[in-house]
């Protein structure tokens, strides 16, 4: 089992970065994580927000490889506890093959064949953050999930 967290664009702070790379390397100590990133979008300034919307569609489908269970973050989506979550995740690794990809789009959501494309989707709140700030807490939560899998100390719940 393989999970790929999958976004689109760099993330543009150093401190998030700095947080997201820390927890990869955590995560990495329990399965293979890797960090994919769809480049963003040129002279995006005058796009209408649908069209930007659909052009990141495409290139977050291009990024998919046959077999791959995929989750959108998004508000919309139903939210777990962090507990809660790590039972999500452990039913899904024990049932998916291939590789788990957790989406996070960009500004203004997912196309509708991204949404097609999914298995599932998953709300970290009900509150909105901006798509740079979620890839930090997804890293963490996931991080957290896996401690709680494997009985380790991280959760204090």
């Amino acid at each position: 089992m393989k999970i790929a967290l999958l976004m689109i664009g760099k993330t543009d702070s150093a401190a998030y970065a700095a947080g997201i790379d820390d927890y990869a390397r955590r995560i990495n100590r329990y399965l293979p994580f890797e960090v994919c990133t769809v480049p963003d979008l040129k002279n995006t300034r005058n796009m209408p927000y649908a069209v930007q919307k659909e052009k990141e569609g495409e290139l977050i489908l291009r990024a998919l490889r046959p077999g791959d269970y995929c989750t959108l973050l998004d508000e919309r989506g139903r939210a777990h506890t962090s507990e809660g979550f790590a039972a999500y995740l452990e039913g899904r690794m024990q049932a998916v093959q291939g590789r788990m990809v957790f989406i996070v789009g960009g500004p203004y959501g997912f196309s509708q064949p991204v949404c097609q494309a999914a298995a599932d989707m998953i709300s970290l709140s009900p509150m909105t953050f901006s798509h740079q700030m979620v890839r930090l807490l997804f890293a963490e939560q996931l991080y957290r999930a896996l401690t709680i899998i494997n009985g380790d100390p991280y959760h204090h719940g």
